[in-house]
C-alpha cells in the first residue's frame, strides 16, 4: 500500500490499513472504486486514472491536489458523502 494511503483498490481487492478497518465511508469510498473497475474495465480504469493524474501534474498541481482532481476520485468521495448523509439509505449495501 502506498505510504499515506489510508486504503488502495486494485480491481476487486480492497486493501485497507488495520487503523482503518471500521470506516464505513472509506469502505464506501473504495466500494464505489470497485465498481468503477467493474465497469471501465482494468485497461480503461487505469488510463482514466493514470492519465487525469499526469494530466493535473503537468498543470502544475501538487501530489495531493493531482490527486482529488482526478474524476475516478470525485466520484467515489460523492458516493461516500452520501453514504454519510443517510448511512442506512437505499437499503442496498454498498460494500457489496
Amino acid at each position: 500500500m502506498p505510504p499515506g494511503s489510508a486504503a488502495i483498490t486494485i480491481g476487486s481487492v480492497v486493501s485497507v490499513r488495520r487503523r482503518y478497518a471500521d470506516d464505513e465511508r472509506l469502505l464506501c469510498h473504495e466500494a464505489e472504486h470497485v465498481r468503477q473497475w467493474r465497469e471501465l474495465g482494468k485497461l480503461m480504469f487505469l488510463r482514466q486514472y493514470l492519465g487525469a493524474y499526469v494530466h493535473w501534474r503537468r498543470q502544475g498541481f501538487g501530489h495531493q491536489a493531482a490527486y482529488r482532481l482526478i474524476p475516478l476520485e470525485v466520484e467515489a468521495e460523492a458516493a461516500a458523502e452520501r453514504f454519510a448523509a443517510d448511512p442506512g439509505g437505499g437499503g442496498d449495501d454498498p460494500l457489496v
